[in-house]
């Protein structure tokens, strides 16, 4: 447990991060699931956008979104 003022204030700023921090990556998962489900291009357009902002975010690393964003566009291609 925090005892100094600052490593309380800190807590809670890191609360209030994994919160949204967590919202971002559940969104874009469902969006990678959804247009792997789909394979529709507007779905694959639309998982793209929330990778790059998961990136944006530093939720995920450029590379890792990078290999998603080819495995995803290899099944626009396959269609």
């Amino acid at each position: 447990m925090a005892k100094t003022d600052s490593a309380k204030k800190a807590k809670r700023s890191s609360d209030r991060k994994r919160v949204f921090n967590l919202r971002r990556k559940t969104t874009m998962k469902e969006a990678v699931k959804d247009a792997r489900a789909s394979k529709s291009d507007a779905d694959i357009s639309t998982a793209f956008q929330a990778i790059d902002k998961a990136v944006k975010r530093g939720v995920l690393k450029k590379n890792t979104a990078a290999r998603m964003k080819s495995n995803l566009s290899k099944l626009s291609v396959k269609k």
